[in-house]
């Protein structure tokens, strides 16, 4: 039934491929690497010997299964289980990682190449010629992520044991590519007409920053800017000013620390450079948030403490994470990798486990240029005329001329957008004539830190582990099985003076620079087996007002991280299965916080039967963003009119930006009505004065109009699954191969923060003890391979909220029921 299926979607991508190739070429169809125009070459694809039909899997795995790998050292063992994890035995590191990226590159061989080309803006090379493909690869190139990837690379070759794995990495997916056949080639390769190309390290390195680039690089920096143009400080200061009271950060409020610190950098007179002509855009960029959380034996009905992480990401088919089990002497780790990057980066082993959250610093910053003549070889800094360095980016398009590319870089880094190129800084939302700053092009080797907690025994293992870390900043958790919790908001931070990066800085001004000293790494937020007997983070603030460096005036908005906290407080006995639970927790505290009061003003208006219904409908409702229930699609439906009712006048305009909901909560909350008074009156309306009152009201009758145009009188329709309709994509966007109409609980600002496409792409729930008891799942399947039983089949427990249970196995002759497949490797054909 599977292949059937394939083959008869295989068919339905045929013709929607040639529909793409036929469009009218003057219509806009999607963006990025939707984009998709190049039609495949269609001889080849339907070919009955080695077209698309060679590409359907039995769902049997192989029970014995001999594979040549040349470089090998010596016999490797491949036990698969039941659900096509593998679970690789090796007598050495070289070995292992030679192993790990064989196997990996058999089940995601396109995804890791395509993303490589996607990161090295090298798609136009396959795509063909698209000007919204090619802007996309401008993009990564004047981001400079080539050159990021081969800092990392010129950092990952200062260490023996990361090149042991880099090169073992790469040996193993180039074995497995050189065994390949075209008619093995997976179905994307036949769709788009190219084949594989070796594998390098510098591809291991891209991978490494297209994550980086994904969770550190989130900017606000223009419309900040022309909101303090526009506004003055006085706004700012009311609406954009940091931290507040009602954050529960990750480093509990009001803790002391009693390092020696750094110097700060004085504050200079100017903060900002006026801008004109950037607009930026107005939009919702908010990040994609990430839960994670320790609880120490004390709470726990083990005795010992149990982790839990589920980082929250675009979702996408082939998945971003492939499981694996890794063993040598030396390492016998579990956990979700990155397919293109050796070892475990969210995972345990016999004596720890550990995961992660974006810590969200700023660590990117735009710089305003000041050039001496249109040659772009000089700029003014410091008083002095300085030369810039020219980068030449050649793109290669299929089937046509390569385009060149010319990128000039500062001591501070790329201009990623000339004075003259202000269509394509808007289309990206970057400031033009800028050069941009960010952690992401400091030399670094992150691959050693997780090398190193794979190996890890203990919480000096791990503080060691993270010391070098520098991107994407992250909240490492950990715990041991000798009761040991912690976490830590860890990364290479740069010394700022407060604010610094907030706005759009002066190229010229020297005293807007980052200064040299970094945060020192034992200064990083850091709380090790605290008082309450848990530790957590949720993309929020990592600590309060005490902390003396300063990391960024905005994290994610207050609701996951102190509903997560308000539980972990309460919580006993907590089982593994109770922190599953919480990871699935569909409560909007928000709704909670703010609906009473609503109710109060809402209650003495004369409503329509229409509206009476909807507000019958939250009066009755727990809060919780169930998919099956209406009153979430209302409550999201009016929270968004009512921020707008309250801010749109003045900040709906083109390239500013709205305040948080922590503001919005604190003007409708707070004490003084008069606040909100002032801005719930509309500026566009001179001739009349709008109250609270008509505010809280219009925008909820507006919204229960809005709602029945859209779905019709309330009814089923009106569910918020429906409603909301997620979708896990494919990489190329192709509907064929995506698993849409989606029906799951939570929202954005949830512990269970999913959306339309973001979601949870890796929950882990990890038990330490003498035997490591570990569960998890994520939205896909170990395959890559759409005509698998295994591209897709761990959704329906992903959208259930359930877990599986992940066979760790301490030595290859381990018995186990869910075992399906031994393998064996060996660098001898026999």
């Amino acid at each position: 039934m599977k292949i059937l299926r394939f083959i008869i979607l295989l068919l339905i991508t045929g013709i929607w491929l040639y529909i793409l190739d036929n469009r009218p070429k003057n219509i806009p169809f999607l963006s990025g690497v939707e984009a998709l125009q190049s039609a495949p070459a269609f001889g080849h694809f339907f070919n009955p010997f080695g077209g698309f039909w060679a590409n359907a899997e039995p769902k049997r795995v192989p029970k014995d299964l001999k594979i040549y790998a040349e470089k090998l050292k010596d016999k490797v063992e491949v036990i698969v289980d039941d659900r096509l994890v593998p679970h690789i035995f090796a007598k050495n590191d070289y070995d292992l990682y030679l192993a790990q990226g064989y196997i990996t590159a058999k089940y995601r061989l396109w995804q890791m190449e395509f993303q490589t080309h996607f990161a090295g803006g090298r798609l136009s090379e396959i795509m063909g010629k698209n000007e919204t493909i090619l802007q996309l690869d401008r993009k990564h190139r004047r981001l400079g992520m080539v050159y990021a990837a081969e800092k990392l690379l010129e950092e990952c070759k200062k260490d023996e044991e990361t090149m042991t794995s880099l090169k073992a990495y790469t040996e193993g997916v180039n074995a497995y590519i050189k065994q390949l056949q075209p008619k093995d080639y997976p179905i994307e390769y036949k769709l788009l007409g190219y084949e594989p190309e070796q594998w390098t390290p510098l591809k291991t390195a891209l991978m490494m920053k297209l994550m980086t680039l994904d969770l550190a690089f989130n900017t606000w920096d223009v419309e900040t800017t022309n909101v303090l143009q526009k506004y003055g400080k006085d706004v700012i200061k009311e609406l954009f000013n940091g931290f507040t009271p009602v954050q529960d950060p990750i480093i509990p409020a009001g803790t002391k620390y009693d390092f020696k610190k750094i110097a700060i950098p004085k504050t200079p007179k100017q903060i900002s450079i006026p801008l004109s002509n950037q607009e930026g855009k107005t939009e919702d960029k908010r990040g994609t948030g990430s839960n994670n959380w320790v609880v120490g034996g004390e709470k726990s009905i083990t005795g010992a403490p149990i982790l839990a992480n589920d980082p929250h990401l675009t979702l996408s088919l082939p998945s971003i994470w492939f499981e694996i089990q890794l063993s040598a002497p030396k390492i016998n780790v579990y956990g979700a990798t990155l397919p293109g990057a050796p070892g475990v980066v969210i995972g345990f082993n016999q004596d720890v486990a550990w995961g992660v959250t974006n810590v969200d610093s700023d660590v990117q910053d735009w710089y305003y240029m000041k050039w001496k003549d249109k040659s772009y070889t000089e700029y003014y800094h410091n008083k002095d005329w300085k030369k810039t360095t020219k980068r030449i980016e050649i793109i290669k398009i299929k089937g046509e001329n390569d385009w060149i590319d010319t990128v000039y870089y500062t001591h501070n880094g790329p201009v990623v957008a000339n004075e003259n190129d202000v269509k394509f800084a808007q289309n990206f939302n970057f400031p033009a004539n800028c050069a941009l700053k960010w952690a992401g092009h400091e030399p670094s080797n992150e691959l050693l830190t997780f090398m190193k907690l794979n190996k890890a025994r203990n919480y000096e293992d791990y503080r060691k582990a993270i010391a070098t870390y520098v991107a994407p900043a992250q909240n490492f958790i950990f715990c041991d099985n000798l009761g040991n919790i912690a976490i830590t908001s860890n990364g290479k931070f740069p010394i700022k003076w407060k604010e610094q990066g907030k706005y759009i800085l002066d190229g010229t001004n020297a005293e807007h620079d980052w200064s040299v000293e970094r945060i020192p790494a034992s200064q990083n937020p850091h709380i090790k087996n605290p008082e309450r007997g848990f530790v957590s983070s949720a993309n929020q603030f990592p600590v309060d007002t005490l902390y003396p460096y300063y990391l960024h005036w905005e994290f994610a908005t207050y609701q996951r991280g102190k509903r997560i906290n308000e539980k972990l407080t309460t919580m006993t006995k907590a089982s593994v299965d109770s922190l599953r639970m919480l990871q699935n927790d569909d409560l909007n505290i928000m709704a909670r916080d703010i609906l009473p009061k609503i109710f109060k003003v809402l209650e003495k208006e004369k409503l329509e039967l229409d509206e009476q219904n909807a507000l019958t409908e939250l009066k009755n409702w727990n809060f919780c963003f169930d998919a099956s229930k209406i009153a979430p699609t209302i409550y999201e439906k009016y929270e968004n009119n009512l921020k707008n009712a309250v801010f749109g006048d003045e900040f709906g305009i083109k390239g500013l930006r709205f305040p948080s909901d922590e503001k919005l909560r604190e003007l409708i909350l707070g004490g003084d009505s008069s606040r909100l008074a002032k801005w719930a009156d509309n500026i566009n309306t001179k001739d009349k004065k709008e109250t609270t009152t008509e505010m809280i009201l219009l925008a909820f009758q507006k919204s229960i109009k809005e709602l029945i145009k859209e779905y019709g009188k309330k009814g089923e329709k009106w569910m918020w699954g429906k409603v909301r309709n997620s979708e896990i994509r494919h990489l190329m966007r192709l509907p064929a191969f995506a698993v849409p109409n989606l029906t799951s609980n939570g929202c954005f600002d949830c512990p269970n923060a999913t959306s339309q496409y973001k979601g949870p792409s890796w929950r882990m729930v990890v038990a330490v003890g003498k035997t490591p008891k570990a569960y998890g799942i994520y939205p896909g399947g170990q395959s890559g391979n759409a005509g698998s039983h295994y591209y897709s089949n761990f959704v329906p427990q992903w959208q259930n909220g359930e877990l599986a249970e992940l066979l760790f196995l301490r030595n290859s002759t381990d018995k186990s029921s869910k075992i399906t497949g031994k393998w064996k490797m060996s660098g001898r054909s026999n």
